[in-house]
């Protein structure tokens, strides 16, 4: 979910013209394609998806690319060098509002909207007087990437629980960090994502608030896109590979635990008890819309959004 500043002028090179298309694989009708994909629980879907051969169905030979996080997979499409990519709803959203030619083409990744159960979550120190979200108004609070989803959802959440976000002092920490800085005294809570929310509650820490799941009803976290210099056929055929692949995900939880062994460095034991997201196969526009209203009022958008043109 990690989002760097994103150059515009990155974009009048002479990679970002012409159009963007994957040639055949030699001596077949097979189109070659790199998605840039972050090693992540949230991207189970399309390595699973590889594996039962959605993709090959398609005529698509897939070869996922690993990226550190949405500044990649962003520039990386828009320069040409991957078909299709995997970036954070708010990640879209400040590409979309800097002029980048971004569209998506499939949910990536959704809470699963329950209190207690979801993949995203802000705790606490067992011993810390913060019991609630509204608690969390003042407290210094870690998040991966400032100015991104982790910082205006736990806002919603100390709204929605009656505090006021505005003077919360957010702490640019990596995930794997969070858990650690937090026990050492560092921050007061910490935003992270599974598998770091599991590994922090087995150590002692205190959920005290579900932000994704607070932020809107069946939250559309991240998405696959792709830029206007797409070929449709291929397109089609991606995204069509890419809804099997979530709807096989969604309701194949086994399966998905296993294929995270495959490409993450997720100790098997901690795979067996992590909060599995959702895949659903349409993208929630709704809670798109909401993510970028809130990103507006927090001041990390500069004009209204309407996501329809980001989401189709």
């Amino acid at each position: 979910m990690r989002r760097a500043p994103l150059i515009l002028a990155a974009c009048l090179v002479t990679a970002c013209g012409g159009t963007q298309s994957a040639a055949p694989s030699q001596g077949s009708d097979m189109s070659k394609v790199n998605a840039g994909v972050i090693a992540i629980v949230d991207t189970a879907p399309i390595h699973l998806g590889k594996a039962k051969g959605f993709f090959t169905e398609q005529k698509i030979d897939l070869t996922i690319t690993p990226v550190a996080g949405g500044a990649a997979a962003i520039s990386g499409a828009v320069s040409g060098q991957f078909q299709f990519a995997f970036a954070n709803t708010t990640s879209l959203l400040t590409a979309k509002q800097q002029g980048l030619d971004v569209k998506v083409v499939a949910n990536g990744v959704s809470s699963t909207g329950e209190q207690g159960k979801d993949f995203s979550a802000v705790l606490v120190k067992p011993d810390s007087p913060i019991k609630s979200a509204k608690d969390l108004a003042g407290k210094k609070i870690s998040v991966n990437q400032l100015k991104n989803i982790g910082d205006t959802t736990v806002r919603a959440s100390v709204r929605n629980g009656g505090g006021d976000p505005t003077g919360i002092e957010f702490v640019e920490l990596p995930f794997p960090d969070a858990p650690a800085a937090l026990q050492g005294g560092q921050v007061d809570a910490i935003w992270v994502v599974e598998p770091f929310v599991s590994q922090a509650i087995s150590q002692g820490a205190r959920p005290v608030a579900w932000n994704f799941a607070d932020a809107a009803p069946d939250l559309t976290v991240a998405m696959y896109f792709t830029t206007g210099k797409a070929d449709a056929d291929l397109t089609g055929r991606f995204t069509a590979a890419m809804r099997k692949s979530l709807e096989y995900a969604d309701t194949h939880p086994d399966e998905v635990r296993e294929v995270l062994k495959t490409y993450t460095k997720i100790a098997p034991e901690v795979i067996a008890k992590i909060y599995l997201p959702k895949w659903p196969v349409e993208v929630n526009k709704a809670s798109v819309q909401t993510v970028a209203d809130l990103a507006l009022s927090d001041g990390i958008l500069k004009q209204k959004i309407d996501v329809s043109a980001l989401v189709p």
